[in-house]
């Protein structure tokens, strides 16, 4: 099956990108985008910084301790292979077979005779191997080797690519196995690979060795540095820990990776650690957005309740290794709340990053932006990830390829299937088919402009008697299920519908799409006075475009008693601007601005995934409230 996480067992199935294609409107633009510009955009910036050339002098004896790029630019690379395996998988695009060709030759002619395979370590004047497993990074790029292979694998076959990640991970077996050296990685990612490989090879031995590693983490394996080994979760083992904490990457590759052991191993401990983890983290440490990472130092999670809006971090390839757990816990429980979560950070988050055109990114993603960033120039490398506006490429730029991966493969995220039918988790215009253990074959078309509306049509495309089930998100109250003509009231879970279908018939469920005004907990010091809007699943925001004053956004509260309207691409809110007096210090005993001194407006908001589309801008997601 073509999906990129097939567990061998759980509540549901996934359907992977030959059961399920993805037709057009939201995501379905923005595939398209990711497959003609994203892809090669990737690839020439890696041309051009010399971080593919790092393979090449590899292979010639020419590499030194100076080559371009961090000890990680070989993970890019891999990425980039993994997105095109599953680009190729969903289109057959010619284009993309042709650069994994060309990419796998160089990565292949780079391959030590024992397997190890890196362009940072172990050749020449650099580094022996594997002698900064804290932060060299070695096995978190093997581990996305690995995830490359598989998607190959799944969607093309045996060919060289999986010959030399098998040889790569049999190298990594062998050194770091139970007769090996008792060493992990600081930055997890071979866990996920190691048992997503060994899944589609059906190599117990590699799920074996991720388990490994998992049990090896916690107890102090790696030397300490000043942040702590809490920054790559060496302070307390998977098993007793109760929340994510440490670099939010890390955290969650690693999660990931735990999730898939437990369902491998039918470890039901391992598996309950993580969902605790999960629900207090989820709870206290994430962001309205569904972002991840609270904490510029260490791009990584803060306490309970330290979620302030202008620091966010909120790291783009955060939510998509939030993606990454969520869906494995959904696959493993069937519980709709990971489904949810998985909506959010994708409207939010993975929709936010990537400019319209496929060739700029947002690193981090902050929820209030004070002042507006400078434009980006297209042929400048960002040295910083919180610039305030999308950058071409960067630094450290894992998170193009980690969008691109994802948006290539994301029909793998949208429906599962069980014993008796079908369920759809995320709504886009698409067609699903699925093939059910006594023969029945069910299949759908869904038609929707979601989330501009929030009507959902699903056309039966075959007769047949078995079960649809459509999730209804935990923010839609009101939600109703059309079918024959009749509405009934839906709750948020899974709508069900099970009966003998027949082919032509829509079953119609419609979302309450009307902006709402959400209010934080108060224990979030930072927005305590602060209200954000939503609509469906996407988050609002007011930006300094919008207001009619350039430093209007710094003087805008809203009337929390007119509640926000809808209108076409956003909504609305009464708000009053206020203009600070000018202080020589930042305090006083008086009150804030007299009535006189207030201009009311009505204040445009958008879908924060389109900030700065029209430029460089301040904005905020929190709006302050205006107090009686």
């Amino acid at each position: 099956m073509t999906s990129p996480v097939l567990p061998s067992h759980g509540r549901v199935r996934p359907l992977g990108l030959a059961q399920v294609s993805i037709t057009g409107g939201f995501w379905g633009s923005r595939q398209a985008v990711n497959a003609t510009a994203t892809l090669s955009h990737c690839e020439s910036w890696m041309e051009r910084l010399g971080w593919l050339a790092n393979f090449d002098r590899v292979a010639d004896g020419t590499t030194s301790p100076d080559r371009p790029g961090w000890s990680f630019s070989d993970s890019e690379v891999y990425k980039l292979l993994e997105a095109l395996s599953w680009e190729w998988g969903r289109t057959g695009d010619p284009e993309a077979e042709a650069a994994i060709k060309r990419l796998t030759a160089r990565v292949a002619r780079a391959q030590d005779q024992d397997g190890y395979l890196n362009t940072c370590f172990g050749h020449g004047e650099q580094p022996p191997r594997y002698s900064d497993l804290e932060m060299g990074h070695e096995l978190y790029n093997t581990g996305h080797l690995l995830q490359a292979a598989v998607a190959r694998l799944r969607t093309y076959g045996e060919d060289e690519l999986v010959r030399i990640a098998r040889r790569a991970a049999d190298h990594v077996c062998r050194t770091f196995g139970p007769d090996g050296r008792a060493g992990i990685c600081g930055h997890p990612e071979i866990e996920v690979g190691l048992a997503e490989f060994g899944r589609a090879l059906g190599e117990e031995r590699y799920i074996e060795q991720a388990r490994l590693f998992l049990d090896r983490r916690g107890h102090g394996t790696l030397r300490d540095i000043p942040l702590g080994r809490a920054y790559f979760q060496d302070d307390i083992p998977i098993r007793q820990a109760d929340v994510w904490r440490g670099h939010a990457v890390r955290a969650l590759y690693l999660t990931a990776a735990a999730v898939d052991v437990a369902v491998e191993r039918g470890d039901d401990e391992l598996l309950s650690a993580v969902e605790r983890q999960w629900e207090r983290s989820v709870a206290r440490r994430t962001y309205i957005t569904g972002g991840m990472g609270s904490r510029h130092q260490d791009e990584g999670f803060g306490e309970d309740w330290e979620l302030p809006p202008d620091r966010a971090y909120c790291e783009t390839c955060a939510g998509v290794a939030s993606i990454m757990v969520s869906w494995r816990l959904h696959l493993a429980t069937g519980d709709v709340r990971y489904a949810d979560l998985i909506e959010r950070t994708l409207y939010n988050v993975i929709a936010t990053s990537p400019s319209p055109d496929g060739t700029a990114f947002f690193y981090a993603n902050p929820l209030h932006q004070r002042a507006s960033g400078r434009p980006a120039d297209a042929d400048e490398v960002s040295p910083r990830a919180e610039a305030g506006v999308r950058a071409a490429w960067f630094d450290v730029s894992c998170c193009p390829t980690n969008v691109a991966r994802t948006l290539a493969g994301l029909q793998g995220y949208l429906a599962t299937a069980d014993d008796d039918g079908l369920q759809i988790h995320q709504y886009a215009p698409s067609t699903i088919r699925a093939e059910l253990p006594d023969g029945r074959e069910p299949a759908v078309e869904v038609e929707t402009a979601y989330p501009e509306s929030g009507t959902i049509r699903v056309r039966i495309m075959n007769d047949g008697l078995w079960t649809l089930a459509l999730r209804v998100p935990a923010w839609a109250a009101g939600a109703t299920l059309v079918e024959d003509g009749r509405a009934r009231p839906v709750e948020p879970g899974m709508a069900t519908v099970r009966r003998a279908f027949r082919a032509g018939e829509v079953i119609t469920l419609e979302l309450p799409m009307e902006p709402r005004f959400t209010w934080p907990d108060p224990r979030i010091d930072a927005v305590r006075g602060c209200v954000a809007v939503e609509r469906g699943p996407e988050v609002l925001c007011v930006e300094s475009h919008d207001l009619p004053h350039p430093g209007g956004l710094d003087a805008l509260a809203i009337d929390p008693l007119s509640g926000p309207r809808a209108e076409p691409g956003g909504a609305r809110v009464r708000g009053r601007l206020a203009a600070p007096p000018d202080r020589l210090w930042a305090y006083s005993g008086a009150a804030a601005a007299s009535a006189a001194d207030v201009e009311w407006i009505d204040v445009p908001l958008r879908p924060y995934h389109s900030w700065a589309h029209r430029g460089p801008s301040s904005m905020r997601v929190w709006l302050p409230i205006e107090k009686e």
